[in-house]
């Protein structure tokens, strides 16, 4: 696998040559967009690593992250208070993972097929929900959750720093994280060894699903409005990331330090495209290549392992 080392040289890279070709990159504002946009994209990948690194799949983030905004706008302007709606919010993408995680270990679903089809029936709960309507206008004190300030930096980034500071903690130092690799490993010798298997995987859909709840809350603040489609831009995004970031899809190998790189090299990508005027129209297409390329790196990479060992 590609260190996080090789990925932070070619952030640096990345950087010069935008440098280079745009005179807006090195403005001030636009490295803190670039800082705002990849802390969401972080946030909302951080809870789909672990459940990677356990050698599942969450696809269900983009429409859980829609449907926990909408509840949690919704809440919010009928009762006037930003705490019920908060308290709503979260519940909701946590409820959604511990669905997930009790489909994958009680049902005994592939996570592709229990979190695709979530996906589907959560999407299709928040187009009923909403009803093509749009809801807008919440309180300045709760917009500063996404769109404002400390000590000249965005609120999100500390937020991010703070989950990445956390998870780090959560996976390298704690019996929790150890299960949760060995589990990506190999999951049959990890229960073997008395990892408690179900329990752990139900663990980290359920951080998945909070996390995405979370990510709501902040772009719901960022935006001031909530409609049917406010998760979508955000899950391919995030599965690039992790991808990009080293993190394997055969589970076991990978990290949140390595998500987070993914998310600023992503982010950068994005960011460099629209200040040399590429038509937005392109931006999918890179994403998707991207995608196939991490995807590709880390098959190949596992097949030379294996073929070493």
């Amino acid at each position: 696998m590609i260190g996080v080392g090789s990925r932070v040289a070619g952030i640096v890279l990345l950087g010069v040559l935008l440098a280079v070709f745009s005179d807006g990159f090195l403005t001030a504002n636009n490295l803190l967009n670039v800082l705002r946009q990849a802390s969401l994209t972080f946030l909302v990948a951080s809870g789909v690593t672990l459940v990677i690194l356990a050698a599942g799949l969450d696809l269900s983030i983009g429409a859980n992250l829609g449907l926990s905004a909408c509840v949690a706008a919704a809440v919010m302007k009928s009762t006037g208070s930003v705490a019920p709606g908060v308290a709503a919010g979260l519940a909701c993408g946590t409820t959604i993972g511990i669905l997930n995680g009790l489909m994958v270990t009680l049902l005994r679903l592939p996570p592709f097929i229990a979190t695709y089809g979530m996906l589907w029936m959560v999407r299709g709960a928040t187009y009923w929900f909403m009803s093509g309507e749009a809801i807008y206008g919440f309180p300045e004190g709760f917009r500063r959750l996404g769109s404002g300030y400390l000590i000249g930096i965005p609120v999100p980034v500390f937020l991010m720093a703070a989950c990445l500071a956390a998870g780090i903690v959560f996976s390298r130092f704690t019996t929790y994280g150890l299960e949760i690799f060995a589990i990506g490993a190999n999951a049959e010798a990890a229960r073997l060894s008395g990892v408690p298997v179900r329990s752990r995987l139900n663990l980290v859909y359920t951080l998945s699903g909070a996390m995405a709840g979370l990510t709501a809350l902040v772009r719901l603040a960022q935006l001031n409005s909530a409609d049917a489609e406010i998760g979508e831009p955000l899950m391919l995004p995030a599965i690039t990331a992790i991808l990009i970031g080293g993190t394997s899809l055969f589970g076991g190998v990978g990290g949140l330090t390595g998500t987070l790189v993914g998310a600023i090299l992503l982010t950068l990508v994005l960011n460099g495209m629209n200040l040399l005027n590429v038509s937005s129209n392109w931006q999918p297409l890179v994403t998707g290549v991207i995608v196939l390329l991490a995807a590709a790196i880390d098959v190949w990479s596992r097949r030379r392992i294996e073929a070493q060992a």
